[in-house]
């Protein structure tokens, strides 16, 4: 018996955002195609009778290839009777969801890989309503994939229509703030702009949107990404904190995007490396206190203590979510919510699409320093004495030596109570999407397992950064022992 190259592949699955594959191997133009079929059908399934459409829109980041593949998918969505808008260069993906809400259309398909190294592409699926589809609709593509069906070319061709994504979504962002107030403070010299962009598709963003003169980093576009990976994360961010330590006086500010410009994260004039876990309550404080919005605040479970709190200080209700930014977008659509936020750098905001937006969370960020004439450090700062509540987290990705090892670890979690760590009694276990451990001293560690690879996430917050590596070293020599 012969097998097929196919039939070794991986099938394609959808994660927390996406299907993702590495390039000419199980990321192919075939491939695509046929996730491009069955997504463009199961879209004007969910979404047709809402929109009476049958218009997709077709984007992309600055990877490899990204334009031959979003032409691929537009010629494919369009040979099955699908009115295709496709995008003229590179844009975020927020700029498509945005496009796709504004175009009233069944949603987009975005040909990128977010944060993932260079040899990866992927294909994000997003709604009519500007969002991450919720699980349903990836799980309806999924089967409709598996099931191998056969799809009827249209007798009738409408044109693949090419279009700029930038000036409207630039538009849209741009009115959410005071404009001329963060302009003026940045002409003067008393607020001092720097955008590491990782050779992503926030390029040229800030710049568009403000008006005003950007020192971007790392700008030009390179599939490689430097050899590293476009994620917002301090070991990618060595120019950046040399820069910001030299600016000399006044405030400064360095943003973060990830390679589609949906994940942020952010510098202070000291030079300190500021995650969303500092970010997102700095948000919450100035939406409320300085817009007057209102509604939830909806965190994932590994969302930092201080969420909550500062969310107190402003008689927020909060909403808790498992980890993936698609559960917050589904809370965004049946409940009046101020702001959602993950982690991993995605923030989205009721009052825009149900949509993390990095470009807009950088406009309230800087809306924030011009409003508080402090740097970003210094408002959190003062969150902390707020709430009387400091901590710091920190994360770590454990590589296993196989599946077979995350087995038994996901075995011995579902079997065993774990009573103590790292010296600490368990007070708590609150089980779903991962374990997740509140010990006696207010410190929280989070256990989780990636479903397609071999790899443990884990997650801490505590009173101090030693205890924060104390609580995740044992972690680590707990999964060495049992893995």
């Amino acid at each position: 018996m012969v097998t097929t190259t196919s039939a070794l592949q991986p099938p394609i699955k959808f994660g927390t955002d996406g299907w993702r594959g590495v390039i000419a191997d199980d990321f192919t133009f075939e491939r695509l195609a046929i996730a491009a079929r069955a997504a463009a059908q199961t879209l004007a399934k969910f979404y047709g009778q809402s929109t009476g459409s049958r218009k997709i829109i077709i984007g992309h980041d600055r990877r490899f290839m990204a334009e031959e593949f979003a032409q691929k998918t537009a010629e494919t969505i369009q040979a099955i009777g699908f009115d295709v808008l496709l995008t003229e260069g590179f844009a975020p993906t927020p700029a498509f969801s945005w496009a796709a809400k504004q175009e009233n259309a069944l949603g987009a398909l975005v040909i990128t890989a977010s944060h993932n190294p260079g040899s990866y592409l992927g294909l994000k699926v997003k709604g009519a309503f500007g969002g991450s589809v919720p699980p349903e609709v990836t799980q309806e593509i999924e089967q409709l994939i598996a099931g191998a069906p056969e799809f009827s070319k249209s007798p009738e061709l409408t044109p693949i229509k090419v279009f700029d994504p930038w000036p409207s979504y630039c538009a849209g962002i741009a009115q959410k703030v005071d404009l001329a107030k963060i302009q003026a403070a940045i002409q003067s010299g008393r607020v001092s702009l720097f955008a590491d962009v990782m050779h992503g598709a926030a390029a040229g963003g800030l710049t568009q949107v403000l008006g005003v003169s950007v020192q971007e980093l790392h700008s030009d576009r390179d599939p490689l990404f430097g050899g590293a990976a476009p994620e917002p994360l301090p070991k990618y961010l060595s120019r950046l904190f040399r820069l910001i330590r030299q600016h000399g006086s006044g405030i400064a500010v360095g943003f973060v995007f990830d390679g589609d410009s949906d994940r942020i994260a952010a510098v202070d004039s000291r030079g300190n490396f500021l995650s969303s876990q500092v970010l997102i309550p700095i948000l919450i404080d100035h939406l409320a206190a300085h817009r007057g919005l209102t509604g939830e605040v909806v965190k994932t479970i590994s969302g930092s203590d201080l969420i909550p709190k500062v969310a107190a200080l402003h008689n927020l209700p909060v909403h808790e979510t498992p980890i993936g930014y698609k559960y917050i977008a589904d809370r965004m659509l049946s409940a009046p919510v101020l702001l959602g936020g993950e982690e991993s750098g995605g923030i989205g905001y009721g009052s825009h699409i149900p949509e993390r937006d990095a470009l807009l969370s950088a406009l309230y960020l800087l809306e924030a320093i011009v409003t508080y004439d402090c740097d970003l450090g210094e408002i959190y700062q003062q969150l902390q004495r707020k709430t009387a509540f400091s901590a710091v987290y920190d994360r770590l990705d454990l590589h296993l030596s196989s599946m077979e090892s995350r087995r038994k670890l996901e075995q011995y979690l579902q079997n065993q109570s774990i009573t103590e760590i790292a010296g600490q009694k368990v007070l708590s276990c609150l089980a779903g999407d991962g374990y997740k451990f509140r010990l006696g001293d207010q410190r929280w560690l989070l256990i989780r397992f990636s479903g397609t690879e071999p790899l443990l996430r884990l997650y801490c917050e505590a009173m101090t950064a030693a205890q924060v590596q104390q609580t995740l070293q044992w972690a680590k020599d707990w999964a060495s022992d049992r893995g």
